[in-house]
């Protein structure tokens, strides 16, 4: 399998990764947030995560910045409608 050397296409997979372990832990989501310890909740769901994707893409991107844009960007933002003390 080749690595993934595109930035584009690096969070493409970063995003959609995100978006899957918000889709299959819904309820892990909205209890991290509004208990303001999403990080902790999800902690081995993003570690896997994560590890899937460093994995794919090329060490020269950056992996580590470009998968926590994404954490912020998916799982974060998109939780700003729940209700929650930290917003």
């Amino acid at each position: 399998m080749n690595m993934i050397d595109n930035p584009d296409q690096a969070k493409r997979l970063a995003r959609a990764i995100i978006s899957d372990v918000a889709l299959y832990n819904t309820e892990k989501v909205e209890s991290g947030i509004k208990n303001d310890n999403i990080f902790d909740v999800l902690q081995e769901e993003l570690e896997e995560g994560r590890q899937h994707f460093f994995s794919r893409v090329a060490p020269e991107l950056k992996p580590e910045a470009i998968f926590d844009i994404a954490v912020v960007d998916v799982l974060i933002k998109r939780a700003g409608k729940i209700e929650s003390d930290i917003w």
